[in-house]
C-alpha cells in the first residue's frame, strides 16, 4: 500500500478509532461467502455509526470558521442529524436540525432518533417532502437568520455528503487495510456498504485508490434513489475532493459500482426479505443492523452471494450504524 503524501485538513476526536473489524460467526458460512464486519457502528458519539468519520471534519472545519450553530437536515429519523446534535452537544455548540415528513402541522411523536435530537438539545424544524426538495436554500436561510441574531451558523449538507466529510473513509480505508489478515491484503476482496447520501461511498471509492489497494472492489447498495443516481453523485464528489486536494486519486462515474435492487418500496421503508436478514444478523451473528440502511445492504450481500454475483467471496461489510431506525418497525421486528 503507498504512503500518503497529500496534506488533509484537520479533524477533531469524535470517533473512537480504529473500530473493530470482526468476523462473523455463522451467518457468512450459510451465505457461502467469507464474511468480516468492519464495525463503523461503534464509532462512539453515541452509536452515531459512520456518520462520526464525517462528522470529525465537518466539527473541525465549522469551529475553525468560528461557527457556533451547526446547521443541517435530513429525513424525520435521520441519523446523521442525531449525530450531528450530539455532536454539538459535545463541543458546546448549537444545533439546528430540518426534517422531513408528511405533513409538518402534525409532526410525527417525538421517538427514536427525532427523540434524540431533542434530548441533545437540537432545534428542531419540520418541513414537507415538498419543501425538502429545495433544503440547500432553506437551510442557508436558516444560516443566514441565525447569523443576523448574532450567531455564526456553519450548513452541513445532507448526510454530512460533501467532499470535506468524505474524508472520513478515506482514512477508514487505510485503516481497514491495516486491520485485515494478509491472506486478504493479497487476494480479491469486496466492500460492501449502503448508500444513501453518497458521501460514504465518495470516501471509499477514493481510499481504496489512494491505498493502491488493487485487489478491493467496493459495491454500494442504494437504499433510494437509482444506480446511475449514485453513480453519478460519488463521482461529483470526488471530483470535488479532488479539485480541493489535487493528489487525491480520480474517480469516474464507470469506476463505481452500485447495486439498486434492494431499495424496496423506498427511503426508510422496508420489504420482508430486509427484516429477514436483519434477524438472521441478530441471531446468527449477534449483530445489530438497521431497516433503513444497513439490513438493505446485508439483503444485497446475500442476494449477490447466492447469484455468485459479488466481486469476490471475501466480503468485508462496512457496518455504518443506525441502530435507532429499528425502533419505528418495533411491531413488524416482533412478528
Amino acid at each position: 500500500m503507498s504512503a500518503p503524501r497529500e496534506t488533509l485538513p484537520s479533524r477533531i476526536p469524535l470517533a473512537r478509532l480504529p473500530t473493530p473489524l470482526e468476523p462473523s460467526p455463522r451467518l457468512g458460512a450459510a451465505l457461502g461467502i467469507e464474511l468480516l464486519y468492519k464495525r463503523d457502528d461503534l464509532t462512539g458519539l453515541e452509536l452515531s455509526g459512520n456518520k462520526a468519520r464525517k462528522l470529525e471534519f465537518l466539527v473541525a472545519d465549522a469551529e475553525a470558521a468560528g461557527a457556533d450553530t451547526l446547521v443541517t437536515c435530513g429525513g424525520v429519523q435521520s441519523n446523521h442529524c442525531r449525530a450531528t446534535a450530539f455532536a454539538a452537544a459535545k463541543r458546546g455548540l448549537g444545533a439546528v436540525v430540518l426534517l422531513r415528513t408528511e405533513d409538518p402541522a402534525r409532526p410525527p411523536e417525538a421517538e427514536a432518533n427525532a427523540l434524540l435530537d431533542r434530548l441533545a438539545g437540537a432545534e428542531v424544524r419540520f418541513v414537507s417532502h415538498a419543501q425538502y426538495r429545495g433544503r440547500g436554500a432553506l437551510m442557508e436561510e436558516i444560516a443566514a437568520d441565525l447569523r443576523a441574531r448574532g450567531r455564526r451558523a456553519y450548513v452541513i449538507p445532507e448526510g454530512g455528503s460533501n467532499a470535506l466529510g468524505s474524508l472520513g473513509y478515506v482514512l477508514a480505508m487505510e485503516e481497514l487495510h491495516a486491520q485485515l489478515p494478509d491472506a486478504w491484503r493479497r487476494g480479491p476482496v469486496t466492500i460492501a456498504y449502503a448508500a444513501g447520501s453518497g458521501g460514504t461511498g465518495a470516501g471509499i471509492e477514493l481510499g481504496l485508490r489512494r491505498a493502491g489497494w488493487r485487489e478491493a472492489r467496493a459495491v454500494g447498495f442504494a437504499v433510494c434513489n437509482d444506480a446511475p443516481y449514485f453513480r453519478a453523485a460519488i463521482a461529483a464528489l470526488c471530483a470535488e475532493a479532488r479539485r480541493r486536494w489535487p493528489e487525491l486519486p480520480q474517480v469516474g462515474e464507470g469506476d463505481v459500482a452500485v447495486d439498486d435492487a434492494f431499495v424496496g418500496p423506498g427511503y426508510a421503508q422496508t420489504t420482508e426479505g430486509g427484516l429477514e436478514i436483519l434477524r438472521r444478523a441478530a441471531r446468527e451473528d449477534g449483530v445489530l443492523l438497521d431497516p433503513v440502511y444497513t439490513g438493505k445492504a446485508m439483503l444485497g450481500v446475500a442476494t449477490r452471494a447466492a447469484e455468485g454475483a459479488l466481486p469476490s467471496r471475501r466480503v468485508v461489510f462496512v457496518h455504518t450504524g443506525g441502530a435507532f431506525g429499528l425502533f419505528p418497525f418495533a411491531r413488524s421486528l416482533a412478528r
